[in-house]
């Protein structure tokens, strides 16, 4: 009997430490004030608006350069559906001078934008059980970057 009482603890204690760590921030969002984490967020990405309360996954993302001319991959956790995600995206980047190349509404969501020489893609897709509600991935780099097949040997 306290071997089985033994054993449920133990379970217990690791299930708990477990959920714990399922909820645990990594902390490498930008942090302080709402408006302290914009203006960094803008620092890092420029023109290129973001739903509000979404946090940068800094171990998930590339960003090479800053600013208006940054490339590389940033990921973000939303806090609004992906619907509504989808529908910021579709109505602010054209305020903020980007064109609407593609877009796709499905389970995971895409849509390309172009602004002078740069492309942006936007991936979105539902978060899970215990996580942010959306995943969204961006894009950067240049619309007409040089890009050389590998050549056959």
């Amino acid at each position: 009997m306290n071997e089985l009482k033994r054993l449920i603890t133990f379970s217990s204690a690791v299930m708990l430490s477990l959920l714990l760590g399922a909820c645990a921030s990594s902390g490498d969002s930008p942090t302080g004030t709402p408006s302290e984490v914009q203006e960094i967020q803008s620092q890092l990405l420029g023109d290129m608006p973001l739903p509000a309360a979404s946090k940068m996954i800094g171990s998930e993302s590339l960003i090479i350069g800053r600013g208006d001319n940054w490339v590389g991959r940033v990921v973000l956790s939303g806090v609004q559906t992906p619907t509504d995600i989808y529908a910021f995206f579709q109505a602010e980047y054209p305020k903020a001078g980007w064109t609407t190349v593609s877009a796709v509404k499905s389970k995971t969501s895409i849509l390309v934008f172009t602004k002078g020489d740069r492309t942006s893609t936007i991936e979105l897709t539902e978060g899970s059980f215990s996580g942010p509600k959306t995943m969204i991935t961006i894009t950067a780099s240049p619309k007409n970057a040089n890009v050389v097949a590998p050549s056959k040997k």
